[in-house]
Formats: C-alpha cells, sequence, structure tokens
C-alpha cells in the first residue's frame, strides 16, 4: 500500500541548478533554437507548402516546450521560496530570457495574424489537425494585433513593468506575519495557518481572525492599493487604449476564446440568483442560533464541534479513490503526481499561500502546489488542484500549444473532482449529519460560485472607477457596495471588509480571473447532474471534453455534448439546482 507524506517537489525532472552546465545548456539549447526559428522570418510566403507550414508549427512547439521547462523551473523555485534571493534573481534572469525568446519569434505570430491573405490562411489550416482551432482564434484577433516593434516593447517592458509589479504584490504579501492571541498566548502566523481560524466554532475567534488579516492589509493599503492602481491602468492602456478592445474584460474574454455575451449572460445570471444563498444565509443563521449572520461567519461551522484534524496520507487515499471509482485512468493519472513526486504539500514560511496545478509540458506529469494543514477544506482543494492535473493529463496527446483549456473549461475539471469527492464521503454519512454536510455544500458553492461572480463584477466596477481616477478608499467604497448587493439584508458587513479586496491575489495576477470559477462550477454541476442520471455511459463524454483541451472555442465545445452556455437558461439550470439544496437543507430536522 502507498504511503503519503508532507514534503517538497521534486523539480529535477524540469532541470538541474541554475549554477549546473547542463542548466546552462538548456538555456544555450534554447536560444539556438530561437535563432534559427528567427532565420525563417525572410522564407515566410503566401503559398508555402503545407509541410513547410507544418515544420515551423513544429519548431514552434519546440521552443515553447523548452521554454516552459526552464521558465516552470525558475517560476515553481520561487513559489517554494518567495523570500530567497537565489529564487527571485533567477525568476527575473528567466522573465528575460522568456521577453527576448518571445521577441525572436514574434514575426511569426504577427505574419500569421495579418501578413497571409485569407484564402491562403484556409488552405494551410487543412493539415493542422488540433492546432486549427489555436490557429483560427490567432486570425480572429488580428485586429487587436500591433506590429512588431510594438509587441517586442510590450514584452520587453512588462518583464519591469506589470510583471515586476505583481512580483513586488506577492512578494510584500507573502512576507506578511499574523499575531493573534490562541487559547491565552500570541501565535506568530502565516495567511494559510491563520486562515484556519476563520472557520472557528468561537464567533469571537472568527472575528479576532479576520480583523488580523484586514488589519494588515489596511495597514498596507497604500503600497497594494498603489500596485493594483497601477496594474488596472496598464490594462486599460495596452488593451483598450493601444489594442483597441471594447472593455478591459473583453481583452481577457478574448484570451479565453469566448464571447463577451456568455460572461454577460453568466455574471447577470449570478447577480440575479443573489437571493438563493441570502436565503441560505438566514437559514444558516438559525442553525447557529445567531440572529443574523456577521460576515465573520460566513464559513463558521454549523455544529458547535471540534474539526477533526485528517492526517494526509489519509486524505490523499480518499481523493485518490474518489477520482478512481469515477474512472480508474483519472485515479492512475493522479497518483502520478505523488509517486513523481511533483507536489509541495507542507507549509513552510515563505512559501506562496493558496494553491495551484502548473502544467508545463504534454511529456511531464503537472506540478501541484498545496498548503495542507489537515482541515476538511484542505482534501477539496487537494481534490481541485488534482482535477486540473488530471484534466492536463487527459489532453497530454495534444500540442503544448493547445493542452492547456482555456480559463473557464480549465476550472471545470477541478471542481468536478470536487463534487466527485463530496459524493464519495457522503456515502458514509449518517442522518444525523445530513444536515451539518449539506450546509458546508452549500458554502462551497456560495464560495466557488456567488462569492467568485462578485468579484468579478467588483473588479468591472473597480476598472472603470480607476481608468476616470479615484482613491484607494474610494475603491474601498465600491467593494462595500458590492458585497451589500450581495449579502442583501442577509449578514451584515463591518466596514473593516472595505480593504478585502486587496486581498485577493487574483486581482492582481490575472485580472477578470474569477468568473472561470462561477463558470466551471455552474457547468460542473451541469456535467455532475448528467453522470448522476446516465452513470458509466457519461464517462467517455466527460473524458472527450478534457481531452479536448483548449482545442476549441467553449462555446463549440459544449454544444457538441449538449450545452448551450450562451443561453441564461443554461447558468440558471445550476442556481435551480442550487435553490433545490437550500430547500431540501431547510427540510431536514435539526440535529
Amino acid at each position: 500500500m502507498e504511503e503519503y507524506s508532507l514534503g517538497k517537489w521534486n523539480l529535477s525532472e524540469l532541470a538541474d541548478s541554475p549554477k549546473s552546465k547542463s542548466f546552462q545548456k538548456q538555456v544555450s539549447d534554447l536560444e539556438n533554437l530561437a535563432v534559427k526559428f528567427e532565420k525563417r522570418k525572410t522564407k515566410l510566403d503566401h503559398n508555402m507548402s503545407s509541410r513547410q507550414f507544418l515544420n515551423i508549427l513544429s519548431d514552434l512547439e519546440k521552443i515553447s516546450e523548452k521554454m516552459s521547462m526552464i521558465g516552470g523551473y525558475a517560476s515553481l523555485s520561487y513559489s517554494a521560496d518567495t523570500q530567497s534571493d537565489e529564487t527571485t534573481t533567477l525568476l527575473t534572469k528567466i522573465s528575460r530570457l522568456g521577453s527576448e525568446i518571445s521577441n525572436r519569434i514574434l514575426f511569426f505570430d504577427l505574419w500569421w495574424k495579418t501578413g497571409i491573405d485569407e484564402k491562403n490562411a484556409r488552405r494551410l489550416l487543412k493539415d493542422t489537425g488540433d492546432l486549427a482551432g489555436y490557429l483560427a482564434h490567432k486570425r480572429l484577433v488580428a485586429k487587436h494585433t500591433l506590429s512588431e516593434p510594438e509587441e517586442k516593447i510590450i514584452n520587453t517592458l512588462d518583464v519591469t513593468g506589470i510583471n515586476a509589479l505583481v512580483k513586488l504584490y506577492d512578494k510584500i504579501t507573502n512576507s506578511f506575519q499574523y499575531k493573534m492571541k490562541v487559547g491565552g498566548r500570541t501565535k506568530t502566523m502565516t495567511r494559510e495557518e491563520i486562515t484556519n481560524y476563520v472557520r472557528s466554532t468561537r464567533p469571537k475567534i472568527r472575528e479576532d481572525a479576520y480583523k488580523t488579516i484586514l488589519t494588515k492589509y489596511a495597514q498596507n493599503k497604500g503600497v497594494t492599493g498603489e500596485i493594483y492602481q497601477n496594474i488596472v491602468l496598464n490594462w486599460k492602456d495596452e488593451g483598450i487604449k493601444i489594442r483597441g478592445y471594447d472593455s478591459p474584460i473583453s481583452m481577457r474574454n478574448t484570451g479565453n476564446d469566448v464571447d463577451d455575451k456568455t460572461i454577460e449572460s453568466l455574471l447577470e445570471t449570478c447577480s440575479k440568483n443573489a437571493h438563493v444563498f441570502q436565503k441560505f444565509f438566514v437559514q444558516k443563521a438559525n442553525m447557529l442560533k445567531m440572529k443574523k449572520l456577521r460576515r465573520y461567519d460566513i464559513y463558521a461551522p454549523v455544529k458547535d464541534i471540534k474539526e477533526k484534524k485528517h492526517p494526509y496520507a489519509k486524505s490523499v487515499k480518499t481523493v485518490l479513490e474518489s477520482l478512481g471509482r469515477f474512472s480508474p485512468i483519472l485515479g492512475d493519472m493522479a497518483k502520478k503526481v505523488f509517486v513523481e513526486k511533483h507536489i509541495d504539500s507542507e507549509i513552510r514560511h515563505g512559501k506562496r499561500d493558496g494553491a495551484f496545478c502548473s502544467t508545463l509540458s504534454p511529456n511531464i506529469t503537472p506540478f501541484v502546489l498545496v498548503n495542507f494543514t489537515g482541515k476538511t477544506r484542505d482534501i477539496f482543494t487537494l481534490a481541485h488542484e488534482l482535477g486540473h492535473a488530471v484534466h492536463s493529463q487527459t489532453a497530454q496527446d495534444r500540442s503544448i500549444l493547445v493542452q492547456d483549456a482555456s480559463l473557464p473549461l480549465a476550472e471545470t475539471a477541478s471542481t468536478f473532482s470536487e463534487l466527485l469527492l463530496y459524493d464519495f464521503i457522503s456515502d458514509s454519512i449518517t442522518e444525523k449529519e445530513k444536515k451539518t454536510v449539506l450546509a458546508e455544500k452549500i458554502d462551497d458553492l456560495y464560495a466557488t460560485i456567488m462569492r467568485q461572480s462578485f468579484f468579478t463584477m467588483f473588479e468591472v466596477k473597480a476598472h472603470e472607477q480607476i481608468a476616470s481616477g479615484s482613491t484607494i478608499d474610494e475603491i474601498s467604497a465600491t467593494y462595500m457596495q458590492n458585497l451589500k448587493k450581495q449579502f442583501g439584508e442577509s449578514v451584515s458587513v463591518p466596514e473593516c471588509f472595505a480593504i478585502e479586496w486587496s486581498c485577493i491575489p487574483h486581482f492582481y495576477h490575472t485580472p477578470f480571473y474569477c468568473y472561470a470559477y462561477s463558470f466551471g462550477n455552474l457547468l460542473a454541476l451541469s456535467l455532475f447532474q448528467r453522470y448522476k442520471k446516465e452513470g458509466n455511459e457519461f464517462v467517455p463524454s466527460y473524458m472527450s471534453i478534457l481531452a479536448a483541451g483548449g482545442s476549441k472555442k467553449p462555446e463549440d465545445l459544449l454544444a457538441e455534448h449538449g450545452f448551450d452556455i450562451r443561453k441564461p437558461t443554461f447558468w440558471q439550470n445550476g442556481f435551480d439546482y442550487i435553490a433545490e439544496q437550500v430547500n431540501a437543507l431547510s427540510k431536514i430536522k435539526q440535529a
């Protein structure tokens, strides 16, 4: 029987020490490939043969893979220790290298977008297999593409501009240490550790934990707020002023290859269904024997019992079994992450907060970072990130250029895996436990659907606001308005939460990312309901969706499987399911 223990990942499959000769050879090989590829510039021709075109794409794939390996090593090393001068220096160095490589090969991307006529572009597309959709999408966004010198300037300046701002935000916030009294003594904690206390059974502890976190960000709002304003202005200047997108969010939608109207439909449906979760919060207040929930109490356990601490090894086995029950293939793919030591699971000072999955090559098992503390939510986080990992592996036969699904679809497998875990665990739940477990499930649906969609609605407003000039306090006021609309009269929101927006890394790292969680979760609910109805007959269809990677437009891929995501009724179906769960909760007698 396999044994699993907390530890660091092993990055040796990507590269040796940056000081080694082999690492320098990796870099020089990459640079040589880029120089060789650059010589193709004079040979680009409308009438080139399909074979010549495919050879160019093959070279592009090789460069992309080698860059991904080196860049991945630097990025993952930095995530494992953000306070190390060595990893910080390496990341900056490799970021510059990436910019230089991108500039060398940029000419082909620009030629394909704007330099070849439509007739010959269609001719060459016929033989490109799973790259056809990817290449066709590039032609569609050509109107937002700049000249080669302009694109090179942006690539070069991003390293010390937008990318440096994001890195600075991470470096500042990951160095925060939180001091709070627990059990009569003051503890010094990381963000991950203190976040556990927002789920304490004791209201005062929950309040203290939130106040400690928010106070730290309030004390630093001058710096983090300035960083955010400049990130937003950079997004506007490049996206709207220079590239000509209609709106800030449209830039993300186009990158995701999803229609603006699809996302508008998603967000409008989420806004209209805020009452579903407001009804739940009223029920939860009753369960906690409170007149009204405070924002501090949103994630409070619904039973006054000490939460069980789950051993890491047992947690891993539970997640693997839940995936294996659905599909032994998926179970085996997830297991590879542990067997090959591609997971960093322990808590360390300086290690990046949160969790993520990084796919670097179709030929290499993805890398997963989590901060495992033994809480129930950590098990679901593990299932979530392993869902990403199996998604990538299912699409491993795709080109590296299209292996990764677009952001909205990228969250589908991760959230579906959480549903599989919940279903697996619920098999052993007694009648007495049902109310607690169902409440926790709805808690998660709130956090991954409603909260994320309102995050995106805030971003839309914040980007508009910053573009016209605003203070950090005005941005915070906008966030408070967002919270009040989200919760209505069901939850009281203390003023200290006005600064919470600055605690959300996605706003800094990837503007408008958060709607992908709402998209993925509502889609996952639809997929899961079909699975419960069709059983094992559904598995091939699900695997087919995952195996597409990013080779097809989300609207088109899902239409092949009977989902029309352009219509509000599709998103409403997900909320109808959630409403049923909220109603079911009200009918279960208090344990």
